[in-house]
């Protein structure tokens, strides 16, 4: 026994088909192009981080994490802590310490920052972010 499917209902059945198929596509298209959009979600990591003083010796960069993104802490001057992000204010490349110059440089563009995160030269808007420091005995508690 053979049916006959009229040309109307083929095509609505075609249709319908399609239209469930194409927002299947939409749908899956859409969500990574929700997640790019959506704000970051905070790292509840802790506030502060510990680093032990004789970690940090004079005139050397230590780099560790602070809320899920790089950060720096040196010993400019016996006894004296900084503390800075080491996301490059450009385009967010992670500097590196450049000991025999004293001073931070960014590998994407050149951009050089002092040992505090000032502006030296190139492209950098605004100077490296500033973290709090604690001196605790023998620990550093930077946040």
């Amino acid at each position: 026994m053979t049916t006959n499917v009229s040309p109307p209902q083929r095509r609505k059945f075609l249709f319908t088909m399609l239209g469930g198929l194409g927002a299947l596509i939409g749908a899956a298209s859409a969500w990574p192009v929700f997640r790019f959009l959506s704000p970051i979600a905070a790292d509840d990591s802790g506030d502060k981080v510990i680093v032990a003083r004789g970690d940090v010796a004079g005139g050397k960069a230590h780099f560790f994490q602070y809320q899920g993104k790089p950060a720096v802490v040196l010993q400019p001057a016996p006894g004296e802590f900084v503390a800075l992000s080491a996301v490059c204010t450009h385009l967010g490349c992670v500097v590196a310490w450049q000991e025999q110059a004293n001073e931070f440089l960014c590998p994407c563009h050149g951009g050089r920052f002092s040992a505090v995160g000032q502006v030296l030269a190139g492209p950098p808007p605004a100077p490296l972010e500033t973290l709090v420091v604690e001196l605790d005995g023998d620990q550093l508690k930077i946040g």
